[in-house]
């Protein structure tokens, strides 16, 4: 009976109006920034959520890479968030000066010990967006000198398949920061040979009998240009130059189709391919007696 008469006086004095003063203030003031936090978060995600599903449809119309497109929605939906993060912390009466430089210095932490496979990770995304080769390609990068064929491409990794069908797994910090070369970047490739005859040899003849081997050669691209010429006269030999263009795929078969032909159509003619000779001789030595004294 006591308690309730106290609990009267409380909600009749003036006790209650100073509460209630307090509650209708922290209402205007914390409250009031609580509500439009809530109302930032309803829609700035709602926003977000229209703005990354029309980014990721306008990735997939393009001929970006799946991965990368995967990885730059996911980018941008986590900067956008971070922002709104940060409005709704202000919003609260939060100091956001202090929150950003703990949040800076701890993200430089982790960049400095993750310094290596965060190379590796942005050569893949400059990789897979450039795109300056692709799977199945046929690379050399000339930091190392590995060569192979392109069998995977990820976000840190690079995988390589040799001719004698070794797996090299190369970072992808190595190939974005280092020159490489594509072999099967274009459709055709020239085909370059040198083959030298003797000097004895009628320089017209053998031209036409080169010539003669590369129209017959069904890996040759008859419309574009080719050419046989006198490269160098070196010490023992006439050198001559060769200029065909191939299909990519077919350059090897090719090649080394020419090579064949032009030894048989050579030695077929009578046309000496010269070889490294050496020519020793031997002096035959006289003794001579001296006669006793």
């Amino acid at each position: 009976m006591n308690g309730l008469i106290l609990a009267a006086g409380f909600w009749s004095g003036d006790k209650f109006r100073e509460y209630l003063d307090i509650m209708l203030k922290w209402c205007m003031t914390v409250g009031k920034n609580i509500l439009i936090a809530l109302i930032v978060l309803i829609v700035g995600s709602k926003l977000i959520k229209w703005f990354v599903g029309h980014i990721g449809n306008s990735f997939k119309k393009t001929k970006m890479e799946p991965i990368v497109a995967k990885f730059l929605v996911s980018l941008i939906k986590f900067s956008l968030y971070f922002i709104i993060a940060i409005v709704i912390i202000g919003l609260l009466g939060i100091p956001t000066t202090s929150f950003i430089a703990a949040l800076s210095a701890a993200g430089l932490t982790i960049g400095l010990a993750l310094q290596g496979s965060l190379s590796n990770f942005a050569g893949g995304v400059l990789i897979l967006l450039f795109k300056p080769f692709k799977i199945g390609d046929y690379i050399k990068e000339d930091s190392h000198g590995n060569e192979g064929t392109v069998t995977g491409i990820d976000l840190f990794y690079t995988k390589i398949l040799t001719a004698d069908n070794k797996t090299v797994v190369v970072p992808n910090g190595t190939l974005a920061n280092a020159s490489l070369t594509n072999y099967t970047a274009e459709q055709k490739r020239r085909v370059d040979i040198k083959v030298g005859i003797s000097y004895d040899s009628d320089i017209k003849v053998a031209k036409s009998v080169l010539l003669d081997v590369i129209e017959n050669s069904d890996g040759v691209l008859k419309d574009e240009e080719i050419k046989v010429y006198v490269d160098t006269l070196a010490d023992s030999q006439i050198t001559m130059g060769t200029r065909v263009w191939a299909s990519t795929e077919d350059y090897w078969t090719t090649k080394w189709d020419l090579l064949e032909g032009f030894k048989e159509a050579l030695d077929a003619n009578g046309i000496e391919i010269p070889f490294n000779q050496l020519s020793v001789t031997i002096k035959d030595s006289v003794k001579t007696e001296l006669p006793d004294t």
